[in-house]
């Protein structure tokens, strides 16, 4: 397998390329796996393609402290997290745990300083 699709984003992916939204980079995941393992009790939420976002998946440490990247399908952050020992979760099933909102609101001028976990997907 090629370096540049090692976590089969492309293969993964389908036929259909949303774009309006750039496309899921190993960056990406790398940064997934980065955090899972730098923080504890860290579990995935997995977020559908929508018309002007690909699929997505939030990462939720025990302490609430999230990030949020592009994964190209739910195949391959089932993966990811197969492979770290983690959970996935369908975010449109169990919703967002109450602890990334408390982490939110306690964090909430972080938040704003790009470069920082808890932003949006840029």
């Amino acid at each position: 397998m090629r370096f540049r699709d090692r976590f089969g984003l492309r293969k993964l992916r389908g036929p259909r390329i949303n774009r309006l939204d750039r496309e899921a980079t190993d960056a990406d995941i790398e940064a997934l796996i980065e955090f899972a393992r730098s923080r504890q009790g860290v579990e995935f939420f997995v977020e559908p393609e929508t018309f002007a976002t690909a699929t997505t998946a939030v990462a939720v440490a025990a302490d609430g402290e999230w990030t949020r990247r592009r994964v190209g399908s739910p195949q391959v952050i089932h993966k990811v997290a197969r492979d770290l020992r983690l959970p996935v979760y369908d975010v449109q099933l169990v919703g967002y745990p109450a602890r990334m909102r408390a982490w939110n609101e306690r964090n909430r001028d972080r938040r704003l300083d790009p470069g920082t976990p808890g932003e949006a997907v840029s």
